[in-house]
């Protein structure tokens, strides 16, 4: 990718240092996500280990179409956003808004599918603490579960309302032609974002829909 014609901030010296920069930087704060996801995961499966029974009676009683369907739509949303980076650098700003809205509206349609399936939980009486809807002697594990899975769908959840931010930012920068096929770093790099919540979910997906039905 070509980053010779793009705006330069005066503390750098080319466009390319800049977009090197900006690269980085991105990354690095992944890498620190990275670190703090990464316990939570493990977090999950040292639980998972000691409570197998009431992790996987918990499992049983999530939603499973719900995340099944918002799998699918993160995914499609990573697709048509590589799309747009792939439009903007071959010239084409209105492809790259298309693009975005594109993402946005798959973005926004599984916080209100998450929204929906929250809302069923708290129905269900599936929220840790007292009156929690699952009893037996398998009901303590089932509690950290659901525990583990407020904490972390929520977390990702402030992570895509971010990333919707972002997109935001980003048509609007497109459509008063920020962008050409000299200058996309900031679309390359609000790409790694969107990329790395995808990725964040997953692997929640199978932690939580499917280890329970598989064991």
């Amino acid at each position: 990718m070509s980053e010779v014609a793009g705006p330069r901030s005066l503390q750098y010296e080319t466009p390319a240092h800049q977009a090197d920069a900006a690269m980085v930087g991105m990354w690095l704060f992944l890498a620190t996500e990275l670190l703090f996801f990464g316990g939570l995961f493990l977090t999950f499966l040292v639980c998972r280990h000691q409570h197998p029974l009431g992790f996987a009676l918990a499992g049983r009683n999530t939603e499973l179409v719900i995340g099944a369907v918002n799998t699918v739509l993160l995914v499609t949303s990573s697709a048509s956003y590589g799309a747009g980076l792939l439009l903007i650098e071959r010239g084409s700003r209105r492809g790259l808004v298309l693009a975005l809205a594109v993402t946005a509206a798959l973005g926004a349609s599984f916080l209100i599918l998450k929204g929906f399936e929250w809302r069923d939980d708290f129905r269900r009486h599936l929220f840790p603490g007292a009156g929690f809807g699952l009893s037996g002697e398998d009901a303590g594990g089932a509690q950290l579960f659901f525990a583990f899975y407020f904490i972390a769908t929520g977390l990702h959840g402030v992570h895509m309302l971010v990333g919707l931010g972002l997109l935001g930012w980003l048509a609007l920068r497109a459509r008063g032609g920020a962008f050409d096929r000299g200058w996309t770093t900031p679309v390359a790099v609000v790409g790694l974002y969107w990329s790395f919540v995808d990725m964040v979910w997953l692997i929640l997906f199978p932690l939580i829909y499917l280890l329970g039905r598989a064991g």
